[in-house]
């Protein structure tokens, strides 16, 4: 290639016979091409090659390496200089350029580490994940990280082979070590080292190799920090549900058991108590029994579905196979409250467990009962909504303020003014809520203070 360049210039000037300055500047532009384009040595290659085609065809005597004027000796030293020179600065700018624009390559892969690292926020999942993430951004052959709380070597490979000795005393000594092109760099928050990363058949430089070392000490700094504010998060969460139970169970605990103990204290005192005497108390015991069993059942059943230990029995039902019975369960919360049914004609069947949406029905419709005035009406509804079967229950009272509307559904939350005015352990609603997502529905509330409240949840039509 070089040749045929020579050649074509020196051909193209001779035959037009150009004078030796024209020449000689168009043989210089050509040897910065070739510096710039091939290399150093082609440039050199090409000097060498336009020096000697200069002497030979333009510098008198014409066609013999001989040099007659001592000025051309000059001239011609002076263009084989230039031409040596200019190839080496064009070979140097070049080289820069290259070295710029690897620099810009591995900013932008250190950009797209730091957002893949980001994402993750588990300790052990981002070391799992670590090794292949920096495979993929710098394009190497393999990686493999280690931290200094543990002996395990995680690896973009399972059966990836590299110097585990020198990943460990990169770790123990915060030094980086370079073997051919294998890099073995410490993880470094400040001084102190958290970890060593190994990265194999890459092209990296020093000051990549620091920022990848730091980037990724501070990832797994950062998710560390983030899974022990999660723990304490959790812990502060258990702490105020457990303060809630507490205050919640310990309330309605108080009133059956005193109940209980006050009718027992007087048949065990009181030996002249007539037999309707007795039947009452002994009904009263009865019934705050039955009310103690109910509340122990709802914790129970509240910590079950929490830990998702439960199955729906899904089958294709109408919603009145889980209304009229969850009606009669709420009778005595009804009690004094005339109750309006509206369901529309021809609905379709859901797919539900029956049992668990009687359940849902139940506790809706109790508290429409406590919370509302003796006399207020409380209305059903259902309705095909947007391709879903929706549900409602509206009652008469005091209504929810808007930001109590959030939490309402929350374990143990009951509203601040109605947390005394009625029994309930603030579970009902919890235990809706889980259950009708659980049937990939939604359930929700409308309300205003003081013009009542509309709880309603929404479940998927069967198909077919």
């Amino acid at each position: 290639m070089v040749l045929a360049v020579t050649a074509f210039l020196t051909a193209v000037d001779y035959r037009l016979h150009v004078n030796p300055t024209t020449v000689a500047l168009m043989f210089l532009i050509a040897v910065l091409l070739a510096s710039a384009y091939w290399g150093l040595s082609y440039a050199l290659l090409l000097a060498v090659v336009a020096t000697a085609c200069f002497n030979f065809f333009f510098l008198p005597p014409i066609g013999t390496f001989t040099i007659a004027d001592p000025q051309n000796w000059v001239a011609l030293f002076a263009f084989l200089v230039t031409a040596l020179v200019a190839s080496n600065l064009a070979e140097r700018r070049r080289r820069e350029a290259d070295r710029a624009k690897q620099r810009r390559r591995e900013v932008e892969r250190l950009y797209a580490l730091s957002q893949r690292l980001l994402a993750t926020e588990n300790v052990l999942e981002l070391l799992n994940a670590l090794p292949r993430f920096v495979m993929d951004s710098f394009l190497a052959r393999g990686a493999a990280v280690m931290v200094t709380e543990q002996g395990t070597i995680y690896r973009s490979q399972p059966a990836l082979q590299f110097d585990e000795g020198t990943l460990r005393s990169a770790l123990l000594r915060g030094e980086p070590t370079i073997l051919d092109d294998d890099f073995y760099v410490p993880l470094r928050i400040g001084m102190r080292t958290v970890g060593a990363l190994a990265v194999l058949g890459a092209q990296l430089s020093r000051e990549t190799l620091d920022a990848i070392g730091s980037l990724v000490g501070l990832a797994i700094e950062r998710a560390r920090a983030v899974e022990d504010l999660s723990k304490n998060r959790a812990m502060q969460e258990n702490e105020r549900l457990r303060s809630a139970l507490l205050d919640s169970v310990t309330h309605e605990f108080r009133t059956p058991l005193t109940g209980i103990k006050a009718s027992v204290t007087a048949l065990l005192s009181s030996s002249s108590l007539n037999d309707l005497e007795r039947s009452e108390l002994l009904a009263v015991i009865n019934e705050e029994t039955d009310r103690l069993n109910r509340l122990i059942g709802e914790a129970s059943e509240m910590a079950q579905l929490d830990s998702g230990l439960f199955q729906l029995d899904l089958q294709p039902h109408a919603i009145e196979d889980a209304l009229e019975p969850a009606l009669a369960d709420a009778k005595s919360a009804l009690d004094g409250h005339p109750v309006e049914t509206s369901i529309a004609s021809g609905l379709p069947k859901v797919k539900i467990d029956v049992q668990r949406i009687r359940e849902v029905l139940m506790h809706l419709l109790e508290n429409a009962g406590k919370y509302s005035a003796p006399g207020a009406q409380v209305k059903i509804t259902c309705a095909v909504k947007d391709g879903r079967l929706l549900t409602s229950v509206a009652d008469r009272g005091p209504g929810i303020d808007t930001f109590e509307q959030a939490m309402i559904f929350d374990k143990f939350y009951r509203g601040r003014d109605q947390r005394y005015a009625a029994p309930g352990t603030g579970m009902g609603l919890a235990i809706a809520k889980v259950v009708v997502e659980a049937h990939g529905g939604t359930i929700g509330v409308v309300s205003q203070l003081g013009a009542g409240s509309v709880f309603s949840f929404s479940l998927p039509l069967a198909s077919g």
